[in-house]
């Protein structure tokens, strides 16, 4: 098995570094991508769904980014302890029919000890927002790494 560096235990470096990683991973859109972050058998809970393993990872993805354009993500170092991290993050996305959403979450994650993740909880809360009211375009530049992204 190949390891997916940074390793747990993390410090607060390592685990900046591994958020930031799955923020760029998830901002690609790419389902194959993001799921080599996970375990074979990883666990999920999205909201009210449920998934195990990286092919269902693909698939739950791939329906994700299907129905959520110009998908573009944020995510925050929350808490880190040993192999385990806590996220909060932020998403903006286009519906089908065209309406924008602004999306705030939290996730817990835990690691094996080859830096892959075992389990990730989801919660997430959807709020309706205008074009004009957006404020995550794409990937966040260099200039932005680092920085917590505020609540409203």
């Amino acid at each position: 098995m190949t390891d997916r560096p940074p390793l747990p235990p993390f410090t607060r470096e390592s685990a900046a570094r591994k958020v930031q990683a799955a923020e760029d991973a998830w901002n690609t859109r790419d389902p194959h991508r993001v799921s080599l972050a996970y375990s074979e058998d990883s666990v999920w809970r999205n909201r009210d769904t449920f998934v195990t393993g990286r092919a269902e990872i693909v698939d739950f993805l791939t329906a994700k980014w299907a129905r959520e354009h110009e998908y573009a993500l944020r995510k925050d170092l929350w808490a880190f302890d040993g192999n385990r991290i806590a996220v909060r993050f932020q998403y903006e996305c286009r519906d089908t029919e065209g309406r924008w959403w602004r999306s705030y979450g939290n996730e817990l994650w835990e690691f094996d000890e080859h830096g892959l993740m075992t389990r990730r909880e989801a919660s997430i809360n959807d709020v309706p927002i205008e074009e004009g009211q957006r404020r995550v375009f794409g990937p966040r530049p260099e200039t932005e790494r680092g920085q917590s992204f505020p609540l409203q």
